[in-house]
């Protein structure tokens, strides 16, 4: 046998000195959990957005709510657009991640249409799991 062989993973008994679980990042605000919402829209997995995607784009401006913008229906914009952008893709993405646009009202006539990015990567148990977040956020 040659060393490669005889090698073992250093970290095998390495003690896990931080761990910050998906669970702990919707329970602490950090992410807003949005799969109800999503499996509505046709979603199979759990979705979650950053609170930053939450306060800029789902919670209604202050001056649109008496336009009929709320949480849910600004959520429902998001989440099918997104619906939408994947169920387009031909062949499947070839990256854990895509881009997609949504427009949004931000104030009485102003819409902005912005870009954000869609994330598929391991849950707390290694499940598939998507997180929406600006495309300057990791």
């Amino acid at each position: 046998m040659n060393d490669i062989e005889n090698s073992t993973n250093p970290f095998d008994d390495a003690p896990v000195i931080f761990r910050y679980t998906r669970a702990q990042a919707i329970e602490d605000g950090v992410l807003v959990d949005l799969t109800a919402w999503a499996g509505e829209t046709g979603f199979r997995i759990p979705v979650a957005c950053t609170a930053s995607v939450w306060h800029r784009y789902i919670v209604p401006p202050e001056g649109t709510a008496s336009l009929g913008q709320s949480e849910r229906g600004r959520a429902h914009d998001l989440l099918w657009m997104l619906f939408l952008c994947i169920r387009g893709m031909r062949n499947g993405p070839d990256k854990d991640w895509l881009q997609f646009k949504v427009v949004f009202l931000q104030a009485p006539r102003r819409h902005e249409t912005v870009t954000l990015k869609a994330h598929c990567g391991p849950g707390d148990q290694a499940e598939p799991v998507l997180t929406i977040m600006g495309v300057d956020e990791d």
